[in-house]
């Protein structure tokens, strides 16, 4: 089925939605890898209420998936099939900051969430100045960076689930553990409170600004990448793993490890999702082979493999 096909057949059940409808949608240059393939129908709610008309109107055996800025995301070459849903900052993006708490949309840029934070005089949130995602995500995986993690500044979340019931969620609800949520896997994070502690705004700026020089110094932040690709084991860290593992500058096709940080994949000449997958599993591959220890994607992967192009885990992980 295409992505006009699947609007044709929702019919009126989408009368009444006040987003728009975009089927057949390229996703590759929305992504920060600008690699993959499309969407079938990738549908922006203008607010709250209008995802959650959309999701009562959508027959659950229609797969719906979500993206947020796409700065932690590969997509497979084979597109995405049913609707994926992008929240639109113009109806998702709100920050309000009342006392000691700041109540933001998931689809906010984790670094105007601390923009804003530093604008009230709260500490607490310099962590998220490195994090070039946005609020859902973070939230979703529990993002962190510098010592400091979502979990710890979150206190309500707001999701709307498949069905279209709203469900307000508290920190323990979440389940919260190292770069993961226990959340139910249909829900999707509209909203969220967090609670800072008051700070000298000069303080603030100033652990900003280390944050900037770290990634700036450490990370290949001007490049095709999807940030972080594999999440630290315990006791260790996965660049010096990849490292040790000769893979440091690995390329296959046109993705490549970086030489400048080899916990990242970079699309340096027209890669394909392919290209980056197989490159991630070949690390993989190689990281057990050296050390015996099984690396776990961070970047998060949706869609299809074109026909003859599929990639075997590894190990069947």
């Amino acid at each position: 089925m295409n992505g006009a096909t699947l609007i044709e057949n929702l019919g009126e059940r989408l009368d009444g939605f006040r987003g728009s409808l975009q089927p057949d949608q390229p996703l590759g240059p929305i992504v920060w890898f600008r690699a993959g393939g499309g969407a079938e129908m990738l549908a922006m709610p203008a607010d709250e209420a209008d995802l959650a008309f959309l999701m009562q109107a959508v027959p659950v055996e229609i797969p719906v998936a979500v993206i947020g800025l796409g700065s932690n995301m590969l997509i497979r070459d084979g597109g995405v099939a049913g609707i994926v849903v992008r929240l639109s900052a113009r109806g998702f993006g709100k920050v309000e900051v009342e006392g000691t708490r700041i109540r933001a949309g998931a689809a906010l840029a984790d670094k105007r969430l601390a923009a804003a934070a530093l604008d009230a005089g709260l500490g607490g949130f310099a962590f998220y100045h490195g994090i070039p995602g946005g609020l859902g995500g973070a939230l979703r995986m529990n993002a962190g960076a510098n010592g400091t993690e979502t979990r710890e500044r979150v206190v309500e979340i707001i999701a709307i689930d498949r069905s279209g019931q709203r469900h307000v969620l508290s920190n323990a609800d979440m389940g919260y553990s190292y770069r993961h949520s226990e959340a139910a896997d249909d829900l999707i994070f509209v909203e969220a409170v967090y609670d800072g502690v008051p700070a000298d705004p000069e303080d603030i700026q100033l652990q900003m600004d280390d944050v900037q020089t770290h990634r700036e110094t450490a990370q290949p932040i001007k490049s095709r990448t999807g940030g972080s690709t594999f999440k630290n084991p315990d006791g260790g860290k996965a660049w010096q793993l990849v490292d040790a593992a000769g893979c440091r500058g690995l390329r296959i096709g046109g993705a490549q490890v970086s030489e400048m940080h080899c916990n990242f994949l970079l699309n340096v000449d027209n890669a394909t999702g392919h290209d980056l997958e197989l490159l991630g599993e070949t690390v993989r591959a190689r990281v057990f082979e050296t050390s015996g220890i099984r690396l776990d994607w961070e970047i998060r992967r949706i869609g299809s493999f074109l026909p003859g192009q599929a990639v075997e885990p590894f190990l069947g992980l």
